[in-house]
């Protein structure tokens, strides 16, 4: 059946954020921390990982950060609202991204966003890549009370774009919330893995470039 609508994840999909948020921190630093005994690329590696690629919140992160650095003056929360208010400047898409969803609008296909995450945040995060304008539907868990591995989230977003599961494709960068989940949902997946995950997905294609999607949606039979 031809395709209609592809659905995508934000983080680690269409929004690089590891670049983005080693950019963020890296800027929080020189505002925060400069001229203190505390080693700028150091503090930044340990920030990304305990972030543990976003699965760890950031409340918990700066607690931590604050009692291995013994950083005096601020607290977690105002490190933290910081955060929330900043890193929207430093996002960065994937390469490729753009001219990939114009290709796709091109080809009449509906276009929809379904992300974890708190709401307000991750839309200011979607929206500071500059392409909200191509997408008809934008889901975020916290606003639609449903968040993926839940097929319901992904049913929702099937039906505001009114088109069924076996004519859409997702496309995550989870083994697990991205790939499995939508093709619980009944829709096909394509994987876009990133670098060495260590974990496969069964899906129904795998792509490392946002630039690989269009021959692969048009030059097969997913």
């Amino acid at each position: 059946m031809r395709i209609k609508a592809v659905l995508f994840d934000l983080d680690g999909t269409l929004l690089d954020r590891d670049t983005s948020l080693a950019e963020f921190v890296r800027d929080q630093f020189d505002r925060l921390f400069a001229g203190t005994s505390i080693e700028k690329e150091k503090f930044v590696r340990r920030f990304i990982e305990l972030d543990a690629h976003g699965y760890v919140w950031k409340d918990k992160v700066y607690q931590q950060l604050i009692a291995e650095y013994a950083i005096e003056g601020w607290t977690w929360e105002q490190l933290l609202e910081d955060y929330l208010h900043r890193f929207q400047k430093h996002c960065v898409g994937y390469s490729h991204m753009l001219e990939m969803l114009l290709q796709l609008k091109s080809k009449g296909l509906k276009l929809a966003l379904v992300s974890n995450g708190f709401g307000q945040f991750q839309y200011d995060n979607f929206k500071a890549l500059n392409i909200s304008h191509l997408f008809d539907e934008v889901l975020i868990s916290e606003w639609e009370g449903l968040r993926k591995p839940d097929p319901a989230i992904f049913i929702r977003a099937l039906s505001k774009l009114d088109v069924q599961a076996n004519e859409a494709v997702f496309v995550g960068d989870h083994p697990q919330n991205d790939v499995h989940a939508s093709r619980s949902a009944g829709m096909r997946a394509v994987w876009k893995r990133n670098g060495d995950s260590g974990e496969l997905a069964d899906a129904d294609g795998v792509i490392d470039d946002l630039a690989e999607l269009i021959p692969f949606l048009f030059s097969t039979s997913i």
